[in-house]
């Protein structure tokens, strides 16, 4: 599969995700969490507290493991992304990606401990519904 046709498998089975699983590393352990999933093209960003443990541990080392698509059926489209990530340095994506469903955490979207992930991914594992793997890197 051409890169092109595959970015764009990605980004459509991305759009059908709103959770996925992120794990990071704390110490020599994993530690993967639910988290909502927000994607623009190749990028993907989750909305968090600044007072979690994933922050810490996203400071000590930013490598992380994403993975969606399951939705307790097959076939599937799964998505196994690798990547880096960090709390994003564009403030506007603090308001674009909020909405209601947040007030239960956060008073709005200036309250001062909410942030968002940026995860840039390196390696993406696309498994299509035939499940034939396909691989794209950066």
């Amino acid at each position: 599969m051409e890169r092109k046709e595959l970015e764009k498998r990605i980004n459509d089975a991305m759009d059908k995700q709103d959770v996925g699983i992120m794990a990071t590393m704390e110490g020599n352990q994993p530690k993967a969490r639910y988290m909502a999933l927000f994607h623009n093209g190749m990028h993907i960003h989750m909305a968090t507290s600044r007072k979690t443990h994933k922050v810490e541990e996203l400071a000590g080392n930013p490598h992380v493991s994403v993975l969606c698509g399951y939705e307790g059926k097959w076939p599937a489209e799964l998505l196994d992304i690798e990547g880096t990530c960090e709390v994003t340095k564009d403030e506007s994506l603090r308001t674009r990606l909020w909405h209601d469903d947040m007030k239960r955490w956060f008073s709005g979207p200036d309250a001062p401990d909410y942030v968002v992930l940026d995860v840039t991914p390196t390696r993406i594992g696309y498994t299509d519904r035939d499940g034939e793997l396909h691989v794209w890197e950066r």
